[in-house]
């Protein structure tokens, strides 16, 4: 009999992503079904999730009838959205397409109610709560990048909801195992210990995307929480004198995972674990480390639509047509000397201000870079000024482009990715899969997934990537010397852009281990 998951996250790909989150729980439901796991994915009701659904539901309408398969419990209601476009003061439909699955005329401040619909192909649930969620803007900030002032009620409610909803409180769900991943879930697990909607809840799962982002409130909001007075303890909510959330999943859930072993063992340390350590420490036999895969179905060069010449290990020279499309859509001097991409949010995590100051001595070297991202305004100056500075040799895209992203991925030679700390990461994998690449910083889902190319994995002919310790400017201008000095032998670079082609980095090891993990919770 098949497992059932609630996967609880604020993204999800391809409906919402700002990041690597939105990519791993995107791909989860795909990657765990050939294990026996039926995961539902459980999404805040964003305006661009609400607008996606609304639309495929109406091209579902205007197929003919019987055309698609029957919605979850084998209802008549068909597998698309069913909203009701307003809600009015007291929680009640004023109009819309279809009675909802759940309403909450309060809650924690505003009415809601859940909504049905699907996700490449798997079913979706989504908290339709206008109040909290019905903004322009991003997921947690308004069109200026400030943050909500109230993301403290908004991601509170939706963990609330998800814990009803896994939790037994909506008549027709029932989950084994409610999955949350990052702060925005974290106050889901801490619900289902201390306010369960029922005697019997799931087991619960509390993974950590990245242990920097917490969730970290002031006291005075949890009066608000709907939470009893006990849970604001040490071993609860309280986080140094205020309410941290994802602090509240670390300390409720019934296992704990990380994206990388690394990183596992890394947030033990003050270094990395953010003044969680303590706790990590405490609860470190609940923790496994299980590295991100990447969805194959989107990430592939030889069947990516986004690429002017698709490829694959055999036909690595199809790939300078992408090259000239990457110099192209960069302002670059077209020529045969290495591009080095990234595509990255620009911040000190990342270890942009070491590369914005690395760039002189990669241009020395007969290199180019082409760089896409956004982040920090004096990052994304820096770089700028050295697009200015070395015209034709630096180019800058400020913001995001999944399209420009897999061209970068297709075109480039390597990608840079010198974080000061990496939970696990996805580029240097995306890069592995196209032939672009790694050069990496040491530290965790990095150091796991790249082999660096020292004498020995270069005569076995397994390197993949490169590596260097410490992000340190003469550190990363030494990456880049080797980087270009393999690159200048054309063979030994092929060698090492097939191995890393050749590595499997798909969700079917990651799914089992997630699976497993799963099992064992409920046989416990």
């Amino acid at each position: 009999m098949a497992l059932s998951v609630l996967s609880v996250a604020s993204e999800a790909y391809p409906l919402v992503k700002t990041g690597g989150l939105g990519d791993v729980v995107g791909a989860l439901p795909a990657a765990l079904a050939p294990h026996g796991v039926d995961v539902t994915t459980f999404l805040p009701g964003y305006p661009r999730v609400l607008a996606a659904l609304e639309a495929d539901a109406a091209k579902r309408a205007r197929a003919p009838a019987n055309a698609g398969a029957q919605s979850h419990k084998g209802d008549e209601r068909g597998p698309g959205l069913l909203r009701a476009q307003e809600l009015d003061g007291s929680g009640e439909v004023s109009h819309g397409w279809g009675a909802p699955l759940h309403r909450w005329p309060d809650l924690l401040g505003a009415p809601a109610q859940l909504l049905e619909g699907e996700i490449a192909g798997h079913r979706l649930l989504v908290l339709d709560a206008p109040g909290y969620f019905a903004r322009e803007g991003g997921p947690y900030g308004d069109p200026a990048g400030r943050d909500w002032d109230d993301n403290w009620r908004r991601f509170a409610a939706f963990a609330r909801a998800a814990a009803d909803v896994a939790g037994g409180a909506v008549a027709s769900e029932r989950f084994d195992v409610l999955h949350a991943h990052d702060w925005q879930s974290g106050l889901a697990p801490a619900y289902l210990r201390f306010a369960p909607p029922a005697a019997d809840v799931p087991r619960t799962v509390m993974t950590i995307h990245n242990i920097a982002f917490q969730g970290r409130y002031d006291a005075g909001i949890f009066a608000s929480l709907a939470l009893p007075a006990h849970a604001f303890a040490v071993d609860g909510v309280e986080y140094y004198g205020g309410v941290g959330y994802l602090k509240a999943g670390l300390e409720s859930a019934d296992a704990i995972t990380t994206v990388s072993p690394t990183y596992a063992r890394e947030i033990l340390s003050p270094d990395f674990g953010m003044g969680l350590e303590g706790l990590m420490r405490t609860r470190q036999r609940r923790v496994s480390g299980i590295v991100n895969g990447i969805d194959t179905a989107v990430w592939s060069p030889s069947a990516d639509p986004s690429l002017p010449a698709r490829y694959d290990a055999a036909t690595l020279a199809r790939r300078v047509t992408n090259k000239r499309a990457v110099e192209e859509a960069f302002d670059l001097d077209a020529g045969d000397g290495p591009i080095f991409c990234v595509v990255s949010r620009l911040t000190w995590q990342k270890g942009m201000d070491v590369l914005a100051d690395a760039i002189p001595a990669l241009v020395e070297r007969g290199a180019r870079l082409a760089l896409l991202g956004s982040g920090d305004a004096w990052i994304e100056q820096a770089f700028r000024d050295a697009a200015e500075r070395f015209p034709g040799q630096i180019g800058v895209r400020l913001g995001y482009d999944e399209a420009l992203s897999h061209l970068l991925q297709a075109g480039s030679d390597a990608i840079l990715i010198p974080s000061r700390f990496e939970p696990c990461g996805l580029t240097q994998l995306y890069g592995l899969a196209y032939g672009c690449v790694p050069v990496v910083a040491r530290t965790g889902g990095l150091a796991d997934t790249v082999i660096h190319a020292n004498a020995a994995a270069l005569a076995a002919g397994v390197a993949t990537g490169i590596q260097f310790d410490t992000v340190t400017y003469e550190s990363l201008v030494g990456a880049i010397a080797l980087a270009t000095d393999l690159y200048a032998d054309a063979e030994r670079w092929e060698q090492i852009q097939r191995a890393g082609m050749a590595a499997d980095f798909s969700w079917a090891t990651s799914g089992r281990r997630y699976a497993s993990l799963y099992r064992e919770l409920l046989a416990a």
